[in-house]
């Protein structure tokens, strides 16, 4: 969004919006050529920033039946076969010279529709990336089989309006203010934008059942909907929610871990129509829904919502431009609020649906501090100690009810070891990467580099020549033995890494969990015990205390309420996080964290944009873009260049990679900050862009990284 946010107008989508207008053409001739409109603008699938419009091809008289705007289609660019999308035919060409003719229409499935070609350019304008880039991510490959089947996909089921239309509001949403509301305007077929804070994460009133009926409802009123989750675990639940309430017809899930075969199936059935509402993870966000009434995003806070790959845009920003390009309702929910959607609470775009303090503490479980005065004054070494007798206790009490989660922050059995003797990290003699203990072996195992996974059985410290290691921090095995050890009589579960559960039985149990892979319990958590809260409080970030918070809540949201026995024990020493979760109140933290993000000047308060390579080419790029801004009165503040940490400590070509950073030497990577306000975003992301296309036109420096809105710049 930019400058604040306000009722969006709806928009005509056009294929060609984000481009140059139209030149004065003149039309080509030739016997051969498509008897009407015999020019194509072709959009290239090129991740060049300087080959990021359309070019104009002739089209054969053969392909003047197949050519239609949205095709997939193979042109001659530069001595080589392109593959591209025809944006739309024009009768006249301003190219001054003869067309190359359109080499082939390789499928007559029209994939890009108007409405997805007009989002791809604006997500590409916000991020200062390419279209290409977009409908790379959006679109999924083809799979020519299932275009022969097309017309399949085109039956429907039978009577799938009659279950829309039985739709009737449950008693769910009545649980928050302003829910019934909000989902009377749904069903009206109004675009209310609401904000919801959630309170359970399990059972019939979790946030699954939540976002289910509130698709029904937009489903009621002839509309449809896109969902969209972080991950595989979210996406099975929303799944499941929302067959429990629409037709099986009526759902097509997108993700990219099902395999290229489901996914563009369902892709061709909501593109088609016979298919309504699409249900994934990133990718789903760009689905091509026919008649977009609402778009939902769950735990919009998870870094999986941000995309990995250029332009690493965030599948909420998508959904917001979504919304306003096609004037359909927004629901963006969470146990937590994040500071981007408080700033759309507190500027009025959206309204907020959260619970009264009556029915939070009827539902949510009783939260204990190990840190507070109180419990200092039963138990001195609290503040020491990795499980104090309180977590202790409540671990006890709670497996004589049900399961028990235990949050830890770390993977692996030490993730990190240090010298016994001078406390220095220890670090591979190889790479410099650190040295960890991967596997539950004690300490007979052999250490290992997280980075080039070299082994170090005889380290010796640099620093002080000792030879003993101790460990830094406890990882989610070590900690699942240690438990095991303290409570011989019950099952350990642990979920981390790549054995993350879904799912663990009601049963007496202790769940030993890393943040963001806690499974879910049918009936909810007897407790939960959340460690090393002031590990994931001293991240190295501006967000650390917003993560942190988002993972606490996200976990105690799967304990049972306090009225069932519920009780959440936390040790972290913060009273301002530790507080959010002791009075339930997200909402408030996150106006706490904005007020102080706009006193100075970070966003989500202000855009960001991150300029990374070498001191030259950032140095050139960002004069570039400064030069561009002069000419409009518009100076940003910077920060920079500075070396890239990371670049000093991972000398190995690998390393360098998995860090993100340049092909160049370590010492030449630095980094450059412009800090943007919404006022001048605009103005400032075209001069980021243009600044790139002429780059790389002029191939003078190396390629520079540009990354706008990154949560991990800071």
């Amino acid at each position: 969004m930019r400058g604040q946010p306000g009722p969006p107008e709806p928009v005509q989508p056009s294929l060609l919006q984000g481009f140059p207008p139209l030149a004065q053409r003149q039309s080509p001739a030739g016997p051969d050529l498509a008897p009407e409109l015999p020019v194509a603008r072709i959009l290239i699938e090129s991740p060049l920033p300087h080959l990021d419009r359309p070019f104009d091809y002739s089209v054969p008289a053969t392909l003047h039946q197949a050519a239609q705007p949205g095709v997939r289609v193979k042109v001659k660019f530069n001595g080589q076969d392109l593959s591209g999308y025809l944006l739309e035919r024009v009768a006249g060409s301003d190219a001054g010279h003869s067309l190359v003719p359109l080499h082939k229409v390789v499928s007559d499935v029209a994939v890009l529709t108007p409405a997805l070609a007009a989002l791809a350019g604006s997500v590409a304008a916000r991020y200062a990336g390419t279209v290409s880039d977009v409908l790379r991510l959006a679109i999924p490959p083809r799979v020519a089989r299932l275009e022969k089947e097309l017309a399949g996909l085109l039956e429907r089921p039978e009577g799938p309006e009659s279950g829309v239309a039985g739709y009737r509001l449950s008693g769910n949403w009545a649980r928050y203010g302003n829910g019934p509301a909000f989902l009377q305007h749904l069903s009206a077929g109004e675009t209310p934008k609401a904000v919801l804070s959630a309170l359970q994460g399990f059972g019939a009133a979790g946030w699954p059942r939540l976002l289910a009926e509130a698709v029904a409802a937009v489903r009621s009123s002839g509309r449809d909907a896109v969902v969209v989750v972080p991950d595989y675990r979210d996406l099975d639940r929303v799944e499941a929610a929302l067959l429990e309430v629409l037709p099986p017809g009526d759902v097509a899930r997108l993700s990219a871990e099902d395999g290229p075969t489901p996914r563009y199936r369902n892709y061709l059935r909501l593109l088609t129509g016979s298919a309504h509402v699409a249900v994934g993870t990133r990718s789903a966000a760009y689905a091509p829904v026919q008649n977009l009434g609402l778009v939902v995003c769950w735990d919009d806070g998870d870094d999986l919502h941000i995309e990995q790959r250029s332009p690493y845009a965030h599948t909420r920003e998508i959904l917001l431009l979504r919304s306003g390009q096609e004037n359909a309702a927004c629901l963006f929910a969470a146990h937590t609020r994040s500071t981007e959607l408080q700033r759309l609470v507190e500027s009025g775009w959206a309204r907020a649906v959260e619970a009264g303090r009556t029915e939070v503490r009827r539902t949510v479980p009783r939260v204990l501090n190990t840190a507070d005065s109180y419990e200092q004054e039963r138990d001195p070494l609290a503040r020491i100690a990795r499980l104090p007798g309180a977590a202790w206790r409540a671990a006890k009490e709670g497996l004589q009810r049900g399961p028990v989660l235990v949050q830890v922050a770390r993977t692996g059995y030490a993730p990190s070891l240090a010298c016994e003797r001078c406390r220095e990290q220890a670090r591979c003699g190889a790479c410099q990467g650190p040295l960890a203990i991967a596997g539950a072996a004690g300490t007979s195992a052999v250490p290992q580099c997280r980075w080039c996974s070299t082994p170090a059985p005889e380290w010796q410290c640099t620093h002080c020549g000792g030879r003993h290691l101790r460990r830094g921090a406890t990882g989610v095995l070590r900690t699942a033995e240690e438990l095991g050890r303290a409570f011989p009589g019950a099952p350990v579960i642990t979920s981390s890494a790549d054995q993350v559960k879904a799912t663990v039985p009601d049963a007496k149990a202790l769940v030993v969990s890393t943040v963001g892979a806690e499974p879910v319990a049918e009936n909810g958590y007897a407790a939960a015990l959340l460690l090393d809260g002031d590990s994931l409080l001293r991240r190295e970030s501006l967000r650390a205390g917003e993560d942190a918070v988002r993972r606490w809540f996200n976990a105690a949201a799967l304990v049972r309420p306090s009225t069932e026995g519920g009780l959440v024990v936390i040790t972290a020493d913060d009273a301002a996080a530790v507080g959010a979760l002791l009075r339930w109140d997200s909402g408030g933290y996150a106006a706490r964290e904005l007020s102080l993000r706009r006193e100075l000047q970070l966003p989500p308060a202000v855009r960001i944009a991150s300029i990374t390579g070498g001191r030259t080419a950032v140095g050139h790029f960002v004069d570039a873009v400064e030069q561009r801004l002069a000419r409009l009165g518009i100076v940003l503040r910077t920060a920079g260049p500075a070396p890239l940490v990371i670049a000093a400590a991972v000398p190995s070509p690998a390393g360098r990679a998995a860090a993100g950073v340049g092909s160049g030497e370590a010492e030449a990577d630095v980094r450059t900050l412009l800090f943007i306000p919404y006022a001048q975003a605009t103005e400032a992301t075209k001069a980021m862009r243009a600044a790139r296309a002429a780059a790389a036109a002029k191939r003078n420096d190396d390629p520079v990284q540009l990354r706008l809105d990154g949560v991990d710049v800071l």
